[in-house]
């Protein structure tokens, strides 16, 4: 039942002219105008952030006919948003996109994260936007890589003594190599993903260790190399 004043009851009727619907946007290969929540399908990420911006979130959701089949949530800068987000893993999938936006998902970062993921499907601005059938649940995984572990890089200067590689793509930055200027030309990292499948596997931590550590530059040709964390 809608209540209207009695200025609109005492209108006279004006026919309504051209109704298109609305514009139609890419999905998974298709071009579709959606009506409906069961209308969208999409795969793609937003990044959101807290009201004191001491940390950020990644959340990548894989929806299928409105529904959130996959979830990865990937945070940094906050303790307490990582354990926001083991509870919106759980929470998110099973979900319509539209209950996901109204959802309480703990924390602002995330929330934001939402609600910036959602205009991008709604609008048709998706990763599989232009792929046929879109992308399989799984995909999430797939941007981890094979160890599985979300790409951080962590690093740190100050006027006084000069830039420190701490964290890289491919792991924990152990060296880094400086040439005769004292300038980085490389670092050494080990893979602690890689690392923790060889213990798991049967290696000893010390074996392990050694065969998940990598270098990047001319490591190598370095005049000195320094710990990043102590010099």
């Amino acid at each position: 039942m809608i209540n209207y004043t009695n200025e609109v009851q005492n209108m006279c009727c004006v026919a309504k002219g051209p109704n298109h619907g609305p514009a139609p946007i890419p999905e998974e290969g298709k071009w579709v105008k959606a009506y409906e929540v069961k209308d969208i399908s999409a795969f793609t990420h937003g990044v959101g952030w807290c009201a004191p911006q001491q940390g950020a979130c990644k959340l990548s959701l894989n929806v299928k006919n409105g529904i959130i089949e996959e979830a990865l949530v990937e945070t940094i800068g906050c303790s307490g948003m990582t354990h926001s987000a083991a509870m919106a893993a759980e929470i998110l999938p099973g979900k319509t996109i539209l209950e996901a936006l109204n959802t309480d998902l703990v924390c602002d970062a995330i929330n934001t994260a939402m609600r910036e993921l959602f205009l991008q499907i709604v609008y048709g601005r998706s990763q599989s936007a232009f792929s046929d059938d879109g992308l399989s649940v799984g995909a999430g995984l797939e941007d981890l890589g094979k160890g599985l572990r979300s790409q951080v890089g962590t690093m740190y200067g100050t006027k006084l003594k000069g830039v420190r590689y701490l964290e890289m793509a491919e792991g924990y930055v152990t060296r880094l190599a400086l040439d005769a200027d004292d300038q980085v030309i490389g670092y050494e990292f080990v893979s602690l993903g890689k690392m923790t499948d060889f213990i798991k596997k049967g290696d000893d931590p010390t074996t392990a260790y050694n065969k998940a550590i990598g270098s990047y530059g001319r490591f190598a040709d370095a005049a000195k190399y320094i710990d990043p964390r102590k010099e």
